[in-house]
């Protein structure tokens, strides 16, 4: 079992860093153009169905429902991949919103938001190697490693509703 999930190692580390470079340099390009949507809720949205998702899987493993776990496991990763897509391509194409708040508000605001943009880089191996354990059927290291996984992808998915939630009285002003 060890072997089977060794292959996949390369593409975790390479994956891990990746990501949040592609990111990071995606957020410089500017594109001039409008969507015909307005994507922070919509995101928000996938955000929060996120955190259910996560949850509800975590009882279906709890009660015995392998199958409806994997399920949901592998939403909940289409998901924050789609949340990313439309994230970045909401940022490439619209200025970034101000927080306008201040005060203690203020200063909630940002350590959401701090936490939630480190962790959301943290958690991607978690998500990685977690799943990378499950599909190689290296279910005991795959149980050690969801212990941490979860509350990690849980709080990422929560917080990205709350910064949602604390900044969009700003958004179109």
């Amino acid at each position: 079992m060890e072997t089977s999930s060794k292959k996949y190692n390369k593409w975790i580390v390479i994956l891990s860093i990746a990501i949040p470079l592609v990111v990071a340099i995606l957020f410089g390009v500017k594109i001039d153009a409008k969507l015909p949507i307005f994507l922070p809720p919509i995101y928000a949205t996938i955000n929060a169905l996120t955190s259910i998702l996560l949850i509800v899987a975590v009882w279906a493993i709890k009660n015995g429902k392998v199958n409806l776990h994997e399920k949901l496991m592998k939403t909940a990763i289409v998901f924050s991949v789609l949340f990313l897509v439309l994230y970045v391509l909401y940022h490439m194409t619209s200025d970034s919103t101000k927080f306008r708040g201040e005060g203690f508000l203020k200063t909630v605001y940002f350590v959401v938001l701090i936490s939630h943009i480190v962790l959301s880089i943290v958690v991607i191996p978690f998500v990685l190697i977690t799943y990378v354990r499950a599909i190689t059927n290296n279910i005991e290291l795959h149980k050690k490693i969801a212990r941490f996984t979860f509350p990690l992808w849980l709080y990422v998915a929560i917080t990205g509703v709350i910064v949602y939630i604390m900044i969009s009285p700003y958004y179109l002003k």
